[in-house]
């Protein structure tokens, strides 16, 4: 049986859609497979880590019938990749192996059978569907993932907390040093639901959403995410656990706030990031009436100095950054403005976008 018949490009593109998760090394050899179920015209493709399950259908050309079976997904998206873009390849099944054909090449390609294949089950309950743009969750996802903790060992924070009430979703991300917030307005009042979504399934949730305003719908069970768009499903499980309480950790009514271009100031972040120490990217800013100057030095007893000139007439402060944190927030917003809030030394900074309450980041100061 002809399994599929279509071009490079456009099979190259449908794999990859769905391969993002596949591990080269698992402990148990069918998930690094990915399972090709064909019925009638549609070929379903599926992929999964045991936590994360991706599946696409596409109609691909080749014989119509049933058949199933999986093959390993890095090996075809390699053979592919060395192919030409226009050129149509074909994929025929012959006594447990997979044969790929395109111009003058051939590959056999070693099978397991499908139904060895782990399909992740489906939650019983999900709470309602809902929906936003693609890239509305894109952006959301684009403005705090940088916040999220890598390998933490409070667990519930490896990830974005998302919290959809009446119509609003909002995600939030903290590594305990910062904390990352952003909201966007949903089409429709959704009863409150509060998830933790997995490091890995934000990354790829990343990867695969588009710039457009096609819509995307979710649902979440107790242990369970579901996204659908366009052709993908894709069903993720969920971080259990507490996430911290982030309306706590967002500071209310600092005295002392001064609005500046976010270019200018990400530039003279960036300039005095170079004099930092590896292990040690502190940055002091003194903030005083007119001037915001920001200071670095490192063990080589090397030092920078930068002055940027504000509209500010509030109280002389000295504080101390992780240099790292700020360019991160900065470089994850798109606007001109950036309004930072503080109080004094050792409290918290609050910087937002002006006129404009979506998108919080709070940044913990650090002793230099």
């Amino acid at each position: 049986m002809i399994v599929l018949k279509a071009p490079q490009d456009k099979l190259l593109a449908v794999l990859q859609s769905v391969a993002g998760i596949v591990e080269r090394r698992h402990t148990l050899p069918i998930l690094a497979n990915v399972l090709l179920r064909k019925t009638g015209n549609a070929l379903q493709l599926t992929t999964s880590d045991l936590e994360i399950q991706i599946r696409t259908t596409a109609e691909l050309g080749g014989d119509t019938g049933d058949f199933a079976t999986t093959v390993n997904a890095r090996k075809l998206i390699d053979i592919l990749r060395t192919m030409p873009g226009d050129q149509t390849v074909a994929i025929e099944n012959s006594q447990n192996k997979l044969v790929l054909k395109g111009g003058k090449s051939r590959f056999t390609l070693q099978t397991l059978p499908a139904e060895d294949f782990p399909v992740v089950q489906e939650a019983t309950s999900f709470g309602p569907t809902f929906s936003v743009p693609q890239k509305t969750l894109k952006s959301l996802l684009g403005q705090v993932a940088f916040a999220m903790a890598v390998q933490d060992i409070r667990y519930y924070l490896n990830g974005i907390l998302f919290v959809a009430e009446g119509r609003q979703l909002s995600l939030v991300a903290t590594d305990g040093h910062r904390l990352a917030f952003a909201s966007a307005t949903l089409d429709v009042e959704v009863p409150k639901q509060e998830v933790i979504l997995p490091r890995k399934t934000v990354i790829e949730l990343q990867r695969l959403l588009s710039d457009t305003d096609t819509a995307l719908q979710m649902c979440f069970a107790h242990n369970q995410a579901k996204f659908g768009f366009g052709a993908m499903e894709f069903v993720t499980k969920l971080v259990e656990g507490k996430f911290p309480d982030y309306n706590r950790v967002i500071p209310r009514n600092h005295k002392n706030e001064v609005t500046l271009g976010r270019a200018p100031l990400l530039a003279c972040l960036q300039r005095t990031a170079i004099m930092t120490s590896e292990k040690f990217k502190g940055v002091r800013l003194n903030l005083e009436p007119g001037m915001l100057r920001v200071a670095s030095n490192n063990a080589e007893q090397e030092e920078a100095v930068d002055e940027l000139d504000i509209d500010y007439a509030g109280d002389s402060i000295e504080i101390g950054f992780n240099v790292t944190y700020l360019i991160d927030a900065l470089t994850s917003m798109g606007q001109d403005m950036v309004k930072v809030q503080l109080q004094d030394g050792n409290s918290s900074a609050l910087l937002t976008i002006p006129d404009n309450d979506s998108f919080k980041y709070v940044v913990m100061p650090m002793r230099i």
